[in-house]
């Protein structure tokens, strides 16, 4: 069978290869066959283009969610596109036992870029926090046999795997999963006298997010990370920062440590970073970067030439259209806009909005049907982080279409 690009196009109807079903029939197959793991908004997403997303029955929706922070750079971006297109016809993947131009470049740009010496390539989030928790294990085990200990936050979120979902302070994903990993402990986020109290010579490693993202956009106080940083170099355990979410100009800066002043050891990213197109990464600096030798940690996929290619495009993208200052500025906006529907907190465009009553979800569901596109941390909490490209004037419109949201809801 030879398919033809009028085949594979949702005009041409070509069913034969996945392509231009009904919205009935994607729903129908959807149920049918996808395990239940996402309890999915009535809407079929089908294009995107800037801030805007559209549905298979042409209805658009401003996006104030990016994909939970993955499309930093917006929809169907011109330059992004055409990086991925051109990779894709020239090499998509040769494994890393080969050297690869546009990884290698990728890991230089992200050392200019930072305060870290080296990489690891990996495919999420949760995979780049499993390169953070195997390397901060071999590294306190070098010290020290006791010295495996790994410190995380009561309501951070660090993936899924495993490891990662051991890692994430909240016992109800826990729950489902035991016997899990032993060798974590916990303490609450911004609490320095805990912090104080449980950081020993058995600590390998500290876990941190510069600001909690899952559980409604809850940032650090400088005096915490300070103090995390002081306790980790008395302890000689490595200080970890996971910005997956907040990393990659989500904040401001390019990474969320710089807002703070506060450097870790290693750090976790994911999410924006690509611009839609799976990556993530794993940056170290001093004794850290050096403590993984070959064979202790690998992946099929990670790096390859299609995704790291998406995140240079990405790199250029938010240099040329300095969509770091863009989030800072279009963010300060945003959240002074924000405070005449609740309170407002957060950093660039990484906010969440504090509602008086309990009405987050039924926000949401109206929001979507108005055409905006947002989600609910929890019964009062709505979080917002569209792409880095929103423009004040948006901006200004997904307050108006969430005020009327808000307004109905409150019914």
């Amino acid at each position: 069978m030879t398919i033809t690009t009028n085949d594979i196009s949702p005009a041409s109807g070509g069913q034969g290869v996945g392509q231009g079903a009904m919205a009935s029939d994607t729903k129908l197959w959807d149920q049918s066959h996808v395990m239940t793991t996402y309890a999915r908004q009535p809407a079929e997403i089908v294009r995107g283009e800037g801030c805007w997303l559209f549905d298979s029955e042409g209805k658009r929706y401003l996006d104030f969610l990016s994909g939970i922070a993955v499309c930093s750079v917006g929809h169907a971006h011109p330059y992004l596109a055409k990086a991925i297109a051109d990779q894709a016809a020239t090499l998509i993947h040769a494994s890393n036992l080969y050297l690869t131009q546009p990884q290698a470049r990728l890991a230089r740009r992200l050392m200019e870029l930072s305060d870290f010496e080296r990489v690891f390539f990996c495919n999420s989030g949760a995979e780049a926090i499993e390169a953070a928790i195997k390397l901060s294990r071999k590294y306190g085990r070098a010290i020290s046999e006791s010295k495996v200990r790994i410190i995380t936050a009561t309501n951070s979120f660090h993936g899924r795997t495993l490891a990662a979902v051991t890692a994430t302070g909240q016992p109800k994903y826990h729950e489902p999963f035991a016997p899990l990993p032993p060798g974590f402990d916990y303490v609450p986020f911004n609490d320095i006298t805990a912090l104080e109290a449980i950081v020993t010579d058995d600590t390998c490693a500290l876990l941190l997010e510069p600001i909690q993202g899952e559980s409604g956009v809850h940032p650090a106080t400088l005096e915490y990370l300070t103090k995390a940083r002081a306790l980790c170099d008395k302890h000689k355990a490595l200080l970890i920062f996971d910005e997956v979410q907040t990393g990659v100009g989500r904040t401001g800066k390019m990474w969320a440590y710089q807002q703070y002043g506060v450097t870790p050891d290693v750090m976790t990213l994911a999410k924006g970073l690509g611009g839609g197109v799976p990556i993530g990464a794993c940056l170290a600096r001093g004794v850290a970067s050096e403590t993984l030798k070959p064979g202790d940690h690998g992946s099929t996929f990670a790096g390859n030439p299609l995704c790291t290619a998406a995140a240079n495009a990405v790199l250029d993208i938010l240099a040329d259209e300095r969509l770091t200052q863009n989030a800072a500025t279009v963010g300060a906006h945003l959240e002074e806009r924000l405070k005449a529907l609740g309170a407002p907190r957060g950093m660039g465009l990484m906010i969440a909005l504090e509602l008086d009553k309990p009405i987050a979800k039924k926000v949401v569901a109206e929001a979507l049907a108005l055409g905006l596109i947002i989600n609910a941390t929890g019964d009062t909490t709505l979080r917002i982080i569209p792409p880095l490209i929103l423009t004040k004037e948006l901006a200004d419109e997904g307050v108006n279409l969430l005020t009327q949201a808000i307004a109905s809801a409150a019914l």
